[in-house]
């Protein structure tokens, strides 16, 4: 049963946005219409100040080293910025549910989409999946979609990489 579809997605925007923090209010607009957001207003500079605010709020989740922590600080982004849920058919595009109210900015919009997103992610794949590269050097956020909950890395060439640097200090040592 697929009951929402605001999980994964929300989750892997919110990455994106993180990891490539948009520079203008038109790039902000390109990006969310890219993941496939209605823009119901045109995107303001202070839509793009909200989002880069929301952002590092949620870096905090993605930064947590203890699940209570990181429950604690998904609550209080919900808090703040979701509204009750209710059925939307906005865009003639479905009927669906928006967990904010209507009429709102791109920066509270995505605030309330980042926020009940990633509680969805956390609780229906395990607090565990959302993280940053492995590899040290690397800083990537990424939400652990697989199949196992056992990734560590942001892409394949991170892994790679750390595979041969492993390899290579085996070498080393032995």
């Amino acid at each position: 049963m697929h009951l929402n579809p605001y999980g994964e997605d929300a989750v892997n925007l919110a990455a994106a946005l993180a990891n490539r923090r948009p520079e203008t209010a038109g790039e902000l607009a390109e990006r969310c219409r890219a993941a496939g957001l209605v823009l119901e207003h045109p995107v303001t500079a202070q839509d793009l100040d909200r989002v880069h605010a929301v952002l590092d709020a949620w870096e905090k989740v993605v930064d947590a080293t203890d699940e209570h922590e990181r429950a604690g600080l998904v609550n209080r982004m919900l808090a703040e910025s979701a509204a009750y849920p209710r059925l939307t058919d906005h865009a003639g595009s479905g009927w669906h549910l928006h967990y904010r109210d209507d009429r709102q900015t791109l920066g509270s919009v995505l605030f309330a989409l980042i926020s009940v997103g990633t509680a969805l992610h956390l609780v229906g794949r395990g607090m565990h999946r959302l993280r940053r590269c492995a590899v040290n050097e690397c800083a990537t956020i990424f939400a652990d979609t697989s199949r196992t909950g056992r990734q560590r890395y942001c892409s394949q060439r991170c892994a790679n990489r750390d595979a041969v640097r492993r390899h290579r200090a085996s070498r080393a040592a032995g």
